[in-house]
């Protein structure tokens, strides 16, 4: 992980004593509304629906123990709201004497960060402060400018990696933080970055995705993209360099976003994203591109080349932590992994979905599950997260990475760890073996808590998964991407899923419509595009209905597939076309309509 210098410390813990500043005068009426609205903005936090909601930058998805174990004093001790607020919440919810909506809680977002829902601005300040003493922030994790940059939560570690993304994306981050000229772009702007053949990063669906890679002679560069994005207009970025050599990506990146930052469109925010400059503009946005790089390199010296002692500074960081020393018998292991499987048949579950192989041979790279009945995806309360940090302390060298889809992975794990840590996982219940099956769902936190949603997605991937319980059945399915979101923002990533859930307003109801065929990219069978619809959208209680006949028309049509396992769902899908599936999902409806009628 990068270690902080004494710089960053002093920035980070000077920022936090400029928002309290910040607060307290606005407290003390010496600020209004809208001259502190932009401050707080700057350092992640919003007003929601019914209360403030923090975010916390995570850069590149790392956390370590210590950190982990100060986000869950935060929800222990800051995340719970004034008992009027709460009851306002409740009876607006229709939930009042019946559930709650959960307090003292963090969420783990699709963006690698960490969300707080019910801490009030007057406790803002000790948060701020308490995240500044274990180097951490919300600095740019809202406002129109370059957000935290994510990247595979594999990333350094992946058998499938050609170069660890990391020390770039460190770079990038400190090049970006509070970049004098980005501060007040059209719009937010989001870059993911990957190293490896499968991306786990969605970097296609980004304003900026970065590919780090190494040519034929060996030399490590950038696969560049741009124009990417979900929201009401879903766009995949488009290639304007195969191969730039590493130094120069900040330079390339600066001339990205001075062009976007000059020729973005203000006068509409809908239309201010990145991605609708480089579809109207074509070649004459990456015309405009190139040359203001050549103009930064030539003219002015290419003033933000990266020097190789300070990448070496960096990737310093980023080396293997040093563990115990211990011998390592891959088939002594084996066979003990196979002896614990034919005792404990879940053990076997657990090992072949939600564990993967490591560079280092003796090592396991471990998906913590999130995904469970009756708590919403990406939710973890103070207890669980305290327990993550027990887990990683124990298991993975202090230290934990944050996945695109909501969950947490332990980077470094002895393989002959693998069944106590499995036990000590189900034991805390993060151990259900559903790792990128129909139940392992991105979802945003919708109408219960954002004030854009159009509906509520909570209770939908609630229902979703009461359904699908059985793991046999899970399996059987195969790897499936369900994503749900709230409202067209696309904070759930509808969009990408092989099935995609979008919230609608129709006459102030909820309604939801459905998706097919999207990708995010780390299908390795097939690129990142958006799904399409399969007709008008459906009640709330529709929707199972609907995910059922969709999936019923998916065994109808599946094909064996080698080593007797099916044909995935997006494979069929991409073979048979939508019809057949547009068919089953609109007969559903009319199934449900005619038992209502009964």
């Amino acid at each position: 992980m990068y270690q902080y210098t004494d710089f960053d410390r002093q920035f980070v813990r000077q920022r936090a004593a400029q928002f309290r500043d910040q607060l307290e005068r606005w407290q003390a009426g010496k600020l209004a509304d809208h001259e502190f609205l932009p401050l707080r903005l700057q350092n992640g936090w919003y007003v929601q629906r019914y209360a403030p909601m923090l975010r916390v930058a995570v850069p590149y998805g790392e956390l370590a123990s210590r950190q982990l174990r100060v986000l869950a004093r935060i929800a222990r001790e800051y995340d719970e709201p004034e008992a009027a607020v709460y009851k306002q919440a409740m009876e607006t919810q229709g939930l009042l004497g019946t559930v709650n909506l959960p307090t003292h809680y963090a969420h783990f977002t699709t963006r690698q960060n960490v969300q707080y829902n019910w801490i009030p601005l007057a406790k803002s300040a000790d948060v701020m402060d308490l995240l500044a003493s274990v180097d951490m922030h919300g600095i740019q994790t809202s406002g129109n400018c370059i957000r935290n940059i994510t990247s595979d939560e594999r990333a350094g570690i992946a058998v499938d990696e050609a170069v660890d993304p990391r020390p770039y994306a460190e770079i990038m981050r400190q090049w970006s933080t509070l970049h004098p000229e980005f501060a007040f772009l059209p719009r937010k702007f989001k870059i993911a970055i990957t190293g490896a053949a499968e991306d786990r990063a969605a970097t296609g669906w980004h304003d900026v995705g970065l590919r780090v890679l190494k040519n034929d002679a060996g030399e490590v560069g950038f696969q560049v993209r741009v124009g990417g994005g979900m929201g009401r207009t879903p766009m995949v970025g488009v290639v304007l360099r195969e191969f730039l050599p590493w130094q120069q990506i900040m330079n390339y990146l600066e001339a990205v976003v001075r062009v976007y930052n000059r020729w973005g469109r203000r006068d509409n925010k809908y239309k201010a994203r990145i991605k609708i400059l480089v579809k109207a503009e074509g070649q004459t946005y990456i015309d405009e591109v190139e040359k203001e790089f050549r103009e930064i390199v030539e003219l002015d010296g290419g003033p933000h080349t990266i020097p190789q002692a300070e990448f070496d500074r960096v990737a310093a960081c980023f080396v293997p932590p040093v563990l115990p020393e211990r011998a390592y018998d891959a088939a002594k292991t084996e066979a003990a992994l196979a002896a614990h499987t034919a005792a404990e048949p879940m053990f076997g579950r657990w090992l072949q979905r939600n564990v993967a192989l490591h560079k280092n041979a003796a090592l396991r790279a471990v998906t913590l599950s999130f995904k469970r009945r009756l708590q919403a995806p990406g939710d973890a309360d103070a207890n669980q997260v305290d327990t993550i940090a027990d887990l990683a302390d124990r298991f993975s060298a202090g230290e934990v990475r944050v996945t695109h889809d909501q969950n947490v992975l332990l980077p470094w794990v002895h393989a002959d760890d693998l069944f106590a840590l499995w036990q000590a996982a189900r034991e805390a219940g993060f151990a259900s073996a559903n790792v990128h099956l129909l139940t392992d769902m991105i979802a945003c936190p919708g109408g219960d808590f954002c004030a854009l949603a159009n509906a509520r997605s909570i209770p939908i991937a609630e229902a979703i998964t009461e359904r699908y319980q059985d793991l046999d059945e899970l399996d059987d399915l195969g790897e499936i991407d369900l994503h749900i979101s709230g409202c067209i923002n696309s904070c759930g990533h509808h969009h990408s899923g092989h099935i995609g859930i979008l919230g609608v307003d129709k006459d102030g109801k909820e309604w939801y419509q459905v998706t097919l065929a999207g990708s995010d990219g780390s299908d390795l069978s097939g690129p990142a595009q958006a799904g399409k619809a399969v007709g008008p959208s459906f009640s709330a209680a529709e929707v199972p209905d609907v995910i059922e006949a969709v999936l019923g028309t998916y065994r109808e049509q599946r094909q064996p597939a080698p080593g007797g396992r099916w044909e995935t769902f997006i494979d069929t899908l991409r073979r048979v076309g939508h019809d057949p599936f547009k068919t089953a999902a609109n007969g559903a409806r009319h199934k449900a309509d005619e038992e209502v009628a009964a």
